[in-house]
């Protein structure tokens, strides 16, 4: 069962339970690297050290490792662009003169379809979780509390349509870092593998169905019902003992004085990105599609080829050229100039280095679950008990369970796919439903915890308080992940 044996299980476990237990995902994943190090390098202290230094210079050895930190990082210069030249507010000066028809009218169809708008614009503005929330909960909430629509019910909205769309479109930091785990696994087509997985990541998908269910149907229970009651039969926006968390406390990057804030510039930017992600993605992989598909036709040979492309170059590109063609499109508009954009992407760029510095944790845990064969251990030692069917099942659980408690979806996938994907191997369950299950389990428990940022910024964005934002949701988010555990469970003793 392997050279190491229950010894391959402790770095992930003391990465797990030090993440549950400090809340700190940074200092848990590297004590876990280096404990895995210090057991191949039979517990010398020094030997065991100096290559937990080592794996972590060597993640760069790896040009998909380099490329997916790097847009990780880039993509923060971009959304500090697009922040200081307007668009952002552009944007929402463009969604608010469309809502203002709604204002003063407290009718069932207009409550309807401004919470749909809210909705549509948290699916829209995929980019980047965090500017989903932050968008829809300041730009919705002077128009729900108009219409008499609880600020719960707003952050439930903007909260369930940020981190669903992100890894379901995954043209973003999200899918950069998830393609980057896969590569690490040894797939050689990550996005092909990426978009084949969406199919069985049932959770943000019930997520999302759910909140058009719930604002058609207007049915609404638990704590959740009582928030609207209290908003429609007695004026009040919190409950009495509520602290609401404010948004205008929120730091932002000011519009430069003087611009007028223009919709496009933010959504041509954007949309430029997402553009040439697939382009990108077909010239990577076209001479792999020519040479093995010679005779296919042109638009086969596209598809084809951008499901041999080469994820993280692709990205990395994508983020580059939308930058570059950023800074023309807006120093042609007179909007910034040449100094100051590179100084706002270079604060741009600091304040993404948490995220590179995950990245880069969880490229060197990988590789330690690797070298111990960790997945090919726990699918030895389950193989007897545990059907191939239902290891999506389990994965979905655990991961839950360490998303959950640490408050972070994508600490819980560097952990959970370097276990998941070699125990999928070995045992012969489905990789791609056990890949989704690892992917919706991570978003559904950071969903659901009180120690999310993204939950954080849901009640700040949307003035509530942030406990009732987590009594309110949890029932809501809590029938899409039992749902979609069901179906785990059902495809696998089918």
């Amino acid at each position: 069962m392997g050279e190491y044996g229950i010894l391959s299980l402790l770095p992930s476990l003391l990465a797990i339970l030090l993440a549950i237990w400090t809340k700190q995902v940074f200092i848990s994943l590297l004590l876990g690297i280096w404990l895995g190090w210090m057991i191949i390098k039979d517990f010398n202290f020094l030997d065991g050290t100096f290559a937990t230094i080592q794996a972590l210079v060597d993640v760069f050895q790896d040009a998909g490792n380099t490329r997916t930190i790097m847009f990780a990082a880039l993509v923060g210069a971009l959304i500090i662009l697009i922040q200081r030249s307007g668009g952002v507010q552009g944007f929402i000066k463009a969604l608010t003169i469309y809502l203002q028809r709604f204002e003063g009218k407290k009718t069932t169809s207009s409550r309807v379809v401004v919470q749909l708008l809210a909705w549509l614009t948290g699916v829209l503005i995929f980019v980047e979780s965090s500017i989903s929330v932050l968008v829809v909960g300041t730009l919705y909430r002077p128009i729900f509390d108009k219409m008499g629509i609880s600020r719960e019910k707003l952050a439930y909205i903007a909260d369930s349509s940020s981190a669903p769309t992100s890894i379901l479109i995954p043209f973003n930091g999200w899918g950069a870092f998830i393609m980057g785990l896969l590569v690490m696994e040894g797939f050689s087509d990550p996005f092909a593998t990426m978009f084949k997985s969406m199919a069985y990541n049932f959770y943000p998908i019930l997520a999302l169905i759910l909140v058009v269910i719930i604002v058609l149907s207007k049915k609404d229970f638990g704590l959740m019902k009582r928030a609207e009651a209290r908003v429609r039969d007695e004026g009040k926006l919190v409950f009495d003992d509520s602290q609401p968390m404010m948004a205008d406390e929120l730091t932002d990057i000011a519009v430069k004085d003087g611009l007028v804030p223009k919709a496009y510039n933010m959504v041509i930017p954007i949309l430029l990105m997402v553009a040439l992600m697939p382009v990108m993605l077909a010239y990577t992989g076209w001479e792999v599609a020519i040479a093995e598909r010679p005779n296919a036709s042109f638009l086969t040979t596209i598809a084809y080829a951008i499901g041999k492309g080469s994820g993280s170059t692709s990205v990395l590109t994508a983020v580059l050229g939308s930058i570059v063609g950023t800074m023309i499109f807006y120093k042609a508009q007179g909007l910034l100039g040449i100094k100051e954009m590179v100084d706002l992407s270079l604060k741009g760029i600091s304040g993404m280095i948490p995220i590179a510095l995950l990245m880069l944790m969880a490229f060197a845990i990988g590789t330690v679950c690797k070298e111990m064969s960790t997945g090919q251990y726990v699918a030895e030692i389950t193989k007897a008990w545990l059907s191939p069917g239902l290891v999506p099942f389990l994965v979905f659980l655990i991961s839950c369970f360490i998303a959950f408690s640490t408050g972070t979806s994508w600490g819980t996938f560097a952990i959970m796919i370097a276990i998941a994907v070699p125990m999928a191997n070995t045992m012969g369950a489905n990789v791609y439903m056990t890949i989704a299950a690892a992917l919706g389990g991570g978003v559904y428990g950071d969903h659901c915890s009180p120690i999310s940022d993204t939950t954080i910024l849901s009640s700040m964005a949307s003035a509530t308080d942030h406990i009732d934002h987590v009594k309110t949701q949890l029932p809501y988010a809590s029938i899409a992940g039992g749902l979609a555990l069901l179906m785990y469970f059902l495809l696998g003793i089918l």
